[in-house]
Protein backbone atom coordinates (compact mmCIF):
# COMPACT_ATOMS: atom_id res chain seq x y z
CA UNK A 1 0.00 0.00 0.00
CA UNK A 2 2.91 2.08 0.44
CA UNK A 3 3.65 2.81 -3.65
CA UNK A 4 -0.20 3.64 -4.07
CA UNK A 5 0.88 6.92 -5.94
CA UNK A 6 -0.09 9.10 -8.90
CA UNK A 7 2.17 10.12 -11.37
CA UNK A 8 1.15 13.26 -13.22
CA UNK A 9 0.19 11.51 -16.61
CA UNK A 10 -2.37 8.77 -14.51
CA UNK A 11 -3.62 11.61 -12.91
CA UNK A 12 -4.45 13.98 -16.11
CA UNK A 13 -6.28 10.35 -17.49
CA UNK A 14 -7.93 10.13 -14.76
CA UNK A 15 -9.26 13.62 -14.59
CA UNK A 16 -9.86 13.54 -18.31
CA UNK A 17 -12.02 10.39 -17.56
CA UNK A 18 -13.84 12.44 -14.71
CA UNK A 19 -14.88 15.36 -16.80
CA UNK A 20 -16.08 12.76 -19.73
CA UNK A 21 -18.27 10.85 -17.38
CA UNK A 22 -19.06 13.90 -15.43
CA UNK A 23 -20.61 15.38 -18.68
CA UNK A 24 -22.50 12.50 -19.78
CA UNK A 25 -23.43 11.74 -16.25
CA UNK A 26 -25.14 15.52 -16.31
CA UNK A 27 -26.60 15.04 -19.67
CA UNK A 28 -28.56 11.67 -19.12
CA UNK A 29 -29.76 13.42 -16.18
CA UNK A 30 -31.06 16.48 -17.76
CA UNK A 31 -32.42 15.30 -20.77
CA UNK A 32 -33.68 12.15 -18.94
CA UNK A 33 -34.67 9.17 -22.03
CA UNK A 34 -35.85 6.24 -21.35
CA UNK A 35 -33.11 4.25 -19.53
CA UNK A 36 -31.70 7.51 -18.12
CA UNK A 37 -31.11 5.92 -14.73
CA UNK A 38 -28.80 3.03 -16.10
CA UNK A 39 -26.96 5.41 -17.88
CA UNK A 40 -26.66 7.90 -14.75
CA UNK A 41 -25.01 5.13 -12.96
CA UNK A 42 -22.80 3.63 -15.38
CA UNK A 43 -21.41 7.20 -15.79
CA UNK A 44 -21.70 8.51 -12.45
CA UNK A 45 -19.51 5.46 -10.74
CA UNK A 46 -16.54 6.05 -12.56
CA UNK A 47 -16.73 9.35 -12.03
CA UNK A 48 -17.19 9.11 -8.67
CA UNK A 49 -14.31 6.87 -8.03
CA UNK A 50 -12.32 9.17 -9.90
CA UNK A 51 -13.05 12.34 -7.67
CA UNK A 52 -11.87 9.87 -5.10
CA UNK A 53 -9.01 8.60 -6.38
CA UNK A 54 -7.78 12.07 -7.43
CA UNK A 55 -8.66 13.36 -4.05
CA UNK A 56 -7.31 11.05 -2.03
CA UNK A 57 -4.04 9.36 -3.45
CA UNK A 58 -1.07 11.59 -3.45
CA UNK A 59 0.30 13.01 -6.63
CA UNK A 60 4.18 11.78 -7.50
CA UNK A 61 5.79 14.16 -8.48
Amino acid sequence: MENLDLTPPIAAIIFFIVVVCGHNFRQAWKQQPDGWQKRAWLFGIPAALGLLALGFLPLKL
